[in-house]
């Protein structure tokens, strides 16, 4: 199942299976949930006994002498003192419930959160290609929400208000008679067929709202990520008119999502509003007929607000639970997303020893009408610098995501110290290859914390030590927070060489096998460049690492040189011998070089 962006259908019914993927979090605190139960439980037995102490202080009263004072005095305390504990119990008992599953939901939300972060680094570069960021952000915060939301209220008012139903229906029959329980019993299977019934029509606009949010918050995210361009083209009310459009989009399901809740609003507002008149009218008979006494029919009245009243909430919660079900089925979509690049069961960790690396016969592609490599095979020796040129399109970057293992070859090997990369683990793998790419994304953090990056766990002294290394260590200090200087959203604040050497100085602090560079000069100028060579030249020296080049005068020193053209080398060997072959290679370096001169 690959990008559920486009191909998600606001249609299709909710998918109540996703609770059994929360049910074991609940389980890590048995104890807590335990006690959040018996609280429940209590505190929905005194809320039941409230009206049966009503009816007695009302009986009581209306049984009492004309003379008010006398009236007074004999209103038994007791009564009204317990009714004034239950309804504190009451009150106190679900505070103490909150609480105590509070703990519960919030660690749910942090392991299926977590899980979902971590599934989504599991997948493969494809999937990241595809994706929309800014949309796939809601749709994780929407979920982990939703779950919040769902285990509170599933637990602590769906069940709990129909536990009180049938209680109340019980007492009323076995108290009065027959009519009452039936008037509340049609009345609640009214109430709750009508709620589905609506609430599931309601279901795809909750939907559409929903993915018309998502893609507008991608828009507005993926617009601000590229601010530069849309200055360099003078885009911005391009920019404004998208985003509006989006917006209109996310208006237009608002409004339906409205409209149909005013309808079914109205329509449980007028089931509550029959049902509570039927009830009462009932009982003022019996209360003429003698049959009832005043304080009986009060205590139908509090029956039926309290039922009412939790029944009428139902409304909304089961609204909301289908809200928040539609959201973590959402993000669930996430987790039923396979990688296409995979470990074998038990993969062992990739042995590094010599830095050998052979290429047999791979071919691949990205789309099957579109092939890449075609059969390519090469040898990298250990401690050798490989070169690879050639025009765009030619393969070379692609040679560098194989290895790197974003993608799988669809045929031959790829081996590194006798071992096919394909059998071992992805961790150990990219543990073992240093990557410098053409294009050095940092995070919004200080220099420092940037190149700490390559080793999280590494000391100051080693970070320092490696941006020395990098050549950074002068460009540092002339700035007036010298390492903790934040480098800005995507290191914006730095030019194209300084990122580069902070790509470096993470290279050299990771202390990679096998080292790769993407390009790495090829958008610096000639000042940067040399500063960058010079680091490259360094942090290489005695391992096996391969250099992508576009600028053939960046490799001259290298031990080998393949010339890539449609998958395939059509050359080898070093600098000179290349030139005096008079092939590719010397076709591409004296067009640069009257490029140069020019």
């Amino acid at each position: 199942m690959r990008g559920m962006g486009s191909n998600y259908d606001p249609n299709k019914p909710v998918d109540w299976g996703v609770v059994k993927q929360i049910w074991p979090h609940l389980l890590e605190y048995k104890r807590r949930v335990g006690l959040a139960l018996c609280c429940l439980l209590a505190a929905k037995l005194a809320s039941i006994g409230m009206p049966f102490v009503l009816k007695f202080l009302v009986d009581d009263l209306d049984t009492q002498q004309a003379d008010s004072s006398l009236a007074l005095i004999a209103v038994p305390l007791g009564l009204l003192l317990a009714y004034g504990f239950l309804r504190l119990c009451n009150v106190l008992l679900g505070e103490i419930r909150d609480t105590l599953f509070g703990r519960v939901t919030e660690r749910a939300m942090r392991r299926v959160g977590l899980k979902v972060f971590e599934h989504l680094h599991a997948l493969d570069l494809a999937f990241h290609l595809e994706r929309r960021t800014g949309g796939l952000s809601r749709d994780i915060e929407r979920g982990t929400n939703g779950i919040s939301f769902l285990m509170r209220f599933l637990i602590f008012n769906i069940l709990p208000t129909f536990l009180e139903l049938f209680l109340v229906m019980g007492i009323l029959w076995q108290q009065y008679s027959i009519d009452f329980a039936l008037i509340v019993f049609f009345s609640v299977v009214s109430y709750v067929w009508f709620s589905k019934v609506t609430t599931d029509w309601r279901s795809q606009f909750i939907r559409e709202a929903n993915t018309a949010d998502s893609r507008s918050s991608t828009r507005a995210i993926d617009s601000l990520i590229n601010f530069e361009t849309v200055k360099y083209f003078t885009n911005e009310r391009h920019e404004a008119q998208l985003y509006d459009e989006d917006l209109a989009r996310w208006e237009q399901a608002k409004r339906k999502n409205r409209l149909t809740l005013f309808a079914l609003n109205s329509g449980q507002a007028l089931i509550i509003t029959v049902s509570m008149t039927a009830m009462l009218t009932l009982a003022a008979h019996h209360v003429a007929e003698g049959d009832m006494s005043l304080g009986d029919f009060v205590l139908i009245n509090a029956f039926m607000m309290q039922i009412f009243m939790p029944l009428n909430f139902l409304g909304f919660v089961y609204r909301e639970i289908k809200s928040a079900m539609i959201n973590i089925e959402r993000m669930f979509e996430l987790m039923k997303v396979d990688s296409k690049v995979s470990d074998s069961a038990q993969a062992p960790s990739i042995e590094v020893t010599e830095g050998k690396i052979e290429f047999n016969e791979v071919a691949f592609s990205y789309e099957a009408e579109r092939p890449i490599l075609k059969g390519l095979s090469f040898v990298l020796q250990p401690g050798e610098k490989l070169a690879l040129v050639g025009g765009s399109g030619a393969g070379k970057s692609t040679i560098a995501k194989l290895l790197f293992r974003f993608y799988d070859v669809n045929e031959g090997q790829i081996l590194i110290d006798g071992q096919d990369i394909k059998q071992v683990s992805q961790l150990s793998l990219r543990q073992a290859i240093g990557v410098v790419p053409q294009d050095t994304v940092l995070f919004n953090q200080s220099i420092l914390e940037n190149v700490r990056y390559g080793r999280p766990g590494a000391s100051d002294d080693e970070v320092k030590r490696a941006i020395e290394l990098a050549h950074l260590k002068e460009f540092i200090e002339q700035l007036p927070k010298g390492y903790d200087t934040q480098v800005g959203e995507r290191g914006l604040k730095l030019s194209g060489g300084e990122k580069q050497r902070v790509a470096i100085a993470r290279t050299i602090l990771k202390q990679p096998a096998i080292l790769v560079f993407d390009e790495a000069t090829s958008s610096l100028d000639s000042v940067s460049e040399r500063a960058v060579l010079q680091a490259i030249e360094e942090v290489s020296r005695n391992k096996s690492s391969v250099v992508i080049a576009h600028r053939l005068s960046t490799i001259i020193d290298a031990d080998r040189i393949l010339v890539i053209e449609n998958g395939q080398v059509v050359e080898q060997g070093n600098h000179q011998s290349l030139l005096n072959m008079a092939g590719h290679y010397a076709r591409l370096w004296h067009l640069q070089q009257s490029n140069q001169e020019a």
